[in-house]
């Protein structure tokens, strides 16, 4: 019998130089207190429906996106970054379910920049994208196969929404995905385990903590 010339199980890791790690939507229109996507919202209102969503992503999917981004970039782990943002400023070249929803992330809009705290690095690529889906309505599988990506880590928010939908494009496109799922934060953990248990049999799915120290030991064994 001959022996497969391709991987025959996800759970690998990261290898520097043919990896990339993509950033979902980590930007002020969601992911900032005063983003657009909270205008209008009473502070009753705001905590309400978005205390939560808050909460995860300041004290767990924040820290350990700046983890994430720095062991990537010690490790030689390309790191782009993918923002909800139209090519216009009145949105004409959304999707139509973007349109539907009723959101316009202008072009050159604040709302449309990744947060501060996770600024990409001047030399970073950014893609903004006008769908759920950056595979959709972005060159991203283009720019990933001129830069030699195979396996693609992602995180991001929010977790059953755009991450997920990045995850399982993905997959369907040949990158073998690690989706790093403490990095990533959706409106209730409820809505986050169910998409973890929906993507089970697409990616492998870890912690920071592994990912960091798969880059660590890359790194040894090269020195």
């Amino acid at each position: 019998m001959t022996t497969p010339t391709w991987p025959t199980t996800r759970d690998l890791p990261l290898v520097p130089g043919r990896s990339a790690l993509l950033i979902v939507d980590v930007q002020n229109y969601c992911c900032h207190r005063n983003g657009g996507e909270f205008h209008g919202l009473s502070p009753a209102q705001f905590k309400e429906k978005f205390g939560g969503f808050f909460e995860r992503f300041e004290r767990t999917a924040l820290p350990n996106l700046k983890r994430l981004i720095a062991a990537c970039r010690a490790g030689g782990v390309e790191v782009l970054f993918t923002t909800i943002e139209s090519l216009t400023k009145d949105g004409r070249d959304r999707s139509l379910d973007y349109k539907i929803t009723g959101f316009n992330v202008p072009k050159g809009s604040w709302d449309g920049k990744v947060i501060d705290a996770i600024a990409p690095g001047e030399d970073e690529i950014v893609l903004p994208k006008s769908s759920s889906s950056v595979f959709i309505s972005t060159n991203i599988d283009y720019v990933l196969r001129n830069l030699g990506i195979e396996r693609l880590a992602i995180a991001g928010i929010y977790t059953d929404q755009c991450v997920e939908g990045a995850v399982r494009d993905a997959c369907d496109m040949n990158y073998l995905v690690t989706l790093v799922e403490d990095a990533c934060a959706t409106y209730t953990m409820e809505r986050h385990e169910n998409s973890l248990k929906a993507l089970k049999g697409y990616c492998r799915t870890v912690k920071t903590d592994q990912v960091v120290a798969e880059l660590k030991g890359a790194t040894r064994k090269a020195g």
